[in-house]
């Protein structure tokens, strides 16, 4: 079918929704309530009350769009989606309605059926969504999404080649013309620019990291794993996991154009291997989470100089730990004064009170993640509770954070999921 019947059938189901919600002087949608002052009463079916139909369900959209990114006190919850490895019976991403005033989920269901979108970035207004196709060996692709507030639902604007071998990470600079996409297998980074209509163009640059490092197994050659643009928007941070190397460009946000910065890169201590890196809300301070060592080099962004120097490097694990762990994901809260960690392995996620002074770190609690390999977890953005998606144990796991101590403690929800892999508040 081509986009012009998809467009009238969407059209045809506005235009239902809008004189739905416009006749009735209680209207809700999707359970909502819409506030009178949002609708437009029609009497009659006329070609006036089409008109008017469509401006209400473009209103109603907007009125649960802004509705749904006010506080985390909000009743109507908020919009997670969540990506997931396709070699079983997941296919693609799912979708939940997340209500941040008692930290539940209800399930949407599939909102896009696609091949192991395993990491998922918004565009900056949250109308758009991007995610990974992790595809390797071969090429790897990156799909682009148009985000239906109301329902969940994604639809597929394209697809790309992602410029590499099994891409894992993609994010969006904050202007919205470029996407960055980290290629682990190929050991790459590609740029894109995003088009008017929010479609992916052509990668633009496509850069190939030479080189290894120690450790004879895990770094042999490249694995690029995190792509992180700096808060100024001047900068791309590449994490290589196999170089144990942070790569820091320089970026045009309209050409989607990179180059090398000088210096080129941030050496990890050797064996690290950094994986993935997240800044603190002030912007002078970065954390990067090595996969292979299970620690956090703690870091210093000079944005006039564009170089990281690291001032602190802390274990994700006690010191007596012995069994086999990979670190996974990092972030930090929204408040600014916790970070947390996940352990695949030893199946954990660890806490850790960050200083406001000096950005050093504390650890102060270490939590069963409730499942198998914690791959990822996101705190909701009240600060109140951390999803954490455990990819072997096939389920997605609550935990509360408590706004004073920073401390996680289990809720006892669980939500089954097949391998998933990201999650992702709206």
């Amino acid at each position: 079918m081509g986009e012009g019947p998809a467009r009238r059938k969407k059209m045809s189901q506005m235009l239902l929704d809008g004189l739905e919600l416009g006749k009735n002087k209680a209207a809700k949608y999707q359970g909502i309530p819409i506030p009178q002052e949002y609708l437009i009463p029609m009497k009659k079916f006329t070609r006036r009350a089409l008109v008017a139909g469509v401006g209400v369900a473009v209103i109603a959209t907007r009125f649960l769009r802004a509705s749904e990114r006010s506080t985390g006190s909000d009743r109507t919850g908020c919009l997670l989606f969540a990506g997931s490895y396709t070699k079983k019976t997941s296919k693609g991403i799912y979708a939940y309605r997340w209500l941040p005033m008692t930290g539940e989920m209800a399930e949407i269901g599939l909102a896009a059926e696609t091949r192991d979108p395993s990491f998922l970035a918004f565009s900056p207004g949250h109308k758009d969504l991007y995610a990974v196709n992790e595809i390797g060996p071969g090429h790897g692709t990156v799909s682009g999404f148009l985000v239906a507030p109301l329902t969940g639902r994604l639809r597929l604007k394209n697809l790309v080649p992602s410029g590499g071998s099994a891409p894992c990470h993609v994010t969006v600079d904050r202007t919205d013309q470029t996407m960055f996409v980290a290629n682990y297998q190929s050991g790459s980074v590609s740029s894109y620019r995003i088009l008017a209509d929010g479609k992916l163009s052509e990668p633009v640059s496509n850069v190939y990291f030479p080189g290894g490092s120690v450790d004879p197994e895990r770094q042999k050659t490249a694995h690029s794993h995190c792509v992180a643009v700096t808060p100024d928007n001047r900068y791309l941070l590449v994490s290589d996991l196999g170089l144990d190397r942070i790569m820091v460009f320089r970026f045009d946000a309209k050409t989607a154009k990179m180059r090398p910065h000088d210096p080129p890169y941030y050496t990890a201590i050797p064996g690290s291997g950094p994986r993935s890196l997240a800044f603190h809300p002030n912007g002078r301070w970065a954390y990067s989470i090595n996969e292979l060592a299970s620690t956090i080099d703690c870091l210093t962004w000079d944005n006039s100089k564009g170089i990281l120097t690291r001032f602190q490097n802390i274990s994700t694990l006690p010191m007596d730990h012995e069994s086999p762990t990979a670190a996974a994901a990092v972030q930090v809260h929204p408040s600014g004064h916790f970070l947390y960690a996940s352990n695949r392995g030893d199946d954990s996620i660890t806490a850790f009170s960050l200083n406001s002074s000096h950005g050093r770190l504390t650890l102060m609690q270490r939590i069963s993640c409730e499942g198998n390999t914690p791959r990822h977890f996101a705190v909701d953005p009240s600060g109140k509770w951390l999803v954490a998606a455990n990819q072997d144990s096939d389920n997605l796991v609550v935990l509360r954070c408590n706004m004073h101590t920073g401390k996680l403690s289990s809720t006892g929800r669980q939500y089954p999921l097949d391998s998933p892999v990201c999650v992702l508040f709206d």
